[in-house]
């Protein structure tokens, strides 16, 4: 019977790289989403937004 290591590195094994990839931009997509909300919700950025619309439509 061979013993057991109780830890070993294997930097060949990338299991698991895709999900960690998926994580990291999701989490990157979260928090430019929570940084255009709060942009989006100051009351200048929504000035400007509503006085473009107003243009648009005065067409």
């Amino acid at each position: 019977m061979e013993p057991t290591r109780p830890f070993e590195l294997n930097f060949a094994d990338d299991t698991g790289a895709n999900t960690a990839e998926y994580s990291i931009v999701t989490l990157a997509a979260v928090a430019f989403a929570g940084l255009l909300a709060a942009v989006l919700s100051s009351g200048t950025v929504q000035g400007l937004l509503e006085g473009l619309i107003e243009r648009a439509l005065s067409f």
